[in-house]
C-alpha cells in the first residue's frame, strides 16, 4: 500500500482507515496452495531449493519507512545500506525535491531503481511528463502506479467494469509516455481489483490486464494482496508470464494482518520458484503499518533487516 499523489487528492478515505481494513479479517485466505504450511509458518519457511535471491535484486519499498525517513531521512538511508540493501523503490521525496532526494540517496550508496508515482486522474499529459522527469532524475528504471480500485466518494470497491476498462486506457496512454521517456511502467494491485464486477464473474483485475498493452504496462504483484483477495500469485504469473517484473513481498499474519517476510503465512518459496517464468527482476520488501502505532517509526527498520535476512537466505 503506497499512497504518493494519487491518493493525496482524496482527503476522504484516510491512509489510516485503508490499513485498517486490512485487519478485518482473513477473507479467503485459505484457498489451496496461498499458505505456507504449519511447518513452514513462524519465520522458518526458508524452502529446499538450490535457487538464491542475489542482493542486488533485493529492495524495498520505503513506504515502509515512511515516519522514520520523516524523522532522519540521511540515518534512515544509511541504515538500509548498512542492513545490505541496495536499492529502493520510492514513494515520494520526505518533503525534497527529487533533485535533493536523489542527492541523499547518493549519499547513503542507494539507488532508486522503481518508484510508485500515481498517474493523474483524470489523465493529464503535462503533469505526467513532469512526474517522467522526477523519475528520470531519480535514475530509476522502473514507475509503477500504486493504487486503484476504491470509490473515494463512498470508501466502497469500485465494482464497475467501465470505469476499470477507462482506467486500463489511461494506464496504457501513461505506459506509451513512459516507455518514450525510457522508462519501464507498471501497476501495483491491491485486493480491491480481485472483487467482482457488474454481478458477473470478471474481476477489476481481469480488466486491466486484458485491456492494458503488456509492453506497456508490467505487473508489480504485491503477493500480501494478492493472497488477501483470494487469488493464487502462482495462478497470476501463469497467467501473465512474462510481465511480472516485480514482487513487493510482505507476509500475512493469523488475523489476516501484516507481518514481516517469512515471519506468517504466505509459502514464498513456492511462489519464487516460478520467478523466470514470470520475468522478475526485483524482490521489493513492504510491510505497510512497520512504523504505525502501536509500533514505533524506528520498528520499521527491524522490518527491513528481518525481510532482508529472509530474502538473502531463503532458497527455492
Amino acid at each position: 500500500m503506497c499512497f504518493t499523489h494519487s491518493a493525496s487528492s482524496h482527503p476522504s478515505v484516510s491512509r489510516r482507515g485503508v490499513l485498517r481494513a486490512a485487519t478485518v479479517g482473513a477473507a479467503a485466505v485459505g484457498a489451496a496452495g496461498l499458505l505456507a504450511t504449519p511447518a513452514q509458518a513462524g519465520g522458518s519457511g526458508h524452502g529446499g531449493g538450490s535457487r538464491r535471491i542475489s542482493n542486488d535484486r533485493i529492495s524495498v519499498q520505503l513506504y515502509t519507512l515512511r515516519d522514520q525517513l520523516a524523522i532522519d531521512l540521511d540515518g534512515t538511508l544509511a541504515a538500509l545500506r548498512q542492513i545490505g540493501y541496495r536499492k529502493v523503490e520510492a514513494a515520494g521525496f520526505v518533503g525534497r525535491t527529487a533533485t535533493q532526494f536523489r542527492a541523499a540517496l547518493d549519499k547513503a550508496g542507494l539507488r532508486a531503481t522503481s518508484g510508485h508515482f500515481g498517474i493523474p486522474q483524470p489523465f493529464d499529459a503535462a503533469a505526467w511528463q513532469a512526474t517522467l522527469a522526477d523519475a528520470r532524475t531519480l535514475g530509476s528504471r522502473y514507475i509503477v502506479h500504486p493504487f486503484f480500485g476504491l470509490d473515494f466518494s463512498n470508501g466502497q470497491p469500485v465494482r464497475s467494469s467501465a470505469t476499470y476498462r477507462a482506467f486500463a486506457r489511461d494506464l496504457n496512454r501513461a505506459g506509451a509516455l513512459a516507455k518514450k521517456s525510457g522508462l519501464q511502467f507498471g501497476y501495483h494491485n491491491h485486493h480491491f481489483e480481485f472483487f467482482r464486477l457488474d454481478g458477473g464473474s470478471r474481476t477489476g483485475f481481469d480488466v486491466l490486464v486484458e485491456e492494458t498493452d503488456p509492453d506497456l504496462v508490467h505487473l508489480e504483484v504485491d503477493l500480501f494482496w494478492a493472497t488477501r483477495g483470494a487469488h493464487d500469485p502462482v495462478d497470476i504469473i501463469k497467467a501473465n508470464k512474462g510481465r511480472v517484473r516485480q514482487f513487493h513481498v510482505k507476509d500475512l499474519n493469523a488475523n489476516g494482518s501484516f507481518e514481516d517476510a517469512g515471519q506468517g503465512l504466505i509459502d514464498f518459496p513456492r511462489i519464487f520458484a516460478h520467478e523466470k517464468e514470470a520475468g522478475l527482476a526485483e524482490f521489493i520488501v513492504e510491510r505497510d503499518d512497520a512504523g504505525t502505532a502501536p509500533r514505533t517509526p524506528a520498528d520499521a527498520l527491524k522490518t527491513a533487516k528481518v525481510a532482508f535476512d529472509y530474502l538473502a537466505a531463503v532458497r527455492y
